[in-house]
């Protein structure tokens, strides 16, 4: 059984954020786009507003919404990864929920998808 199934959304979103020094912040959204918990982690500040961040929030379920429309020909969306100068941003589709989260920029491939699957793992159950 997995460990984070009992685990409340709080607990979660610290664990993201703890299991390893590239994170900046995690958030689980409902399919709405609402901010069910976030955290930024200690000593980094945000990039966005509050209200830019809630934004961002809804605007990633509408995305998710669009991109299951090509669900049955090509397969569900496994992680969306967005490479920016400041930031990367990537985010996983649980059944439930969304999981958005950033990390330092410039970080190997090899490193990104070892966060991404250890956050799958965190978050599969949601």
């Amino acid at each position: 059984m997995n460990a984070y199934k009992k685990a409340t959304l709080t607990e979660i979103v610290e664990d993201l954020v703890n299991m390893d020094p590239s994170m900046r912040f995690a958030a689980i959204i409902d399919l709405k786009g609402n901010i069910l918990e976030s955290i930024m982690k200690k000593g980094k500040t945000s990039l966005k507003t509050q209200k830019e961040e809630e934004h961002f929030c809804v605007q990633v379920a509408q995305r998710r919404k669009m991109r299951q429309e090509f669900d049955k020909g090509l397969g569900k969306v496994r992680y969306v990864q967005v490479e920016r100068e400041k930031v990367t941003q990537i985010v996983i589709y649980p059944k439930r929920k969304t999981v958005y989260f950033t990390l330092e920029p410039e970080l190997s491939a090899t490193k990104k998808m070892a966060i991404i699957n250890r956050a799958k793992k965190i978050t599969m159950h949601l």
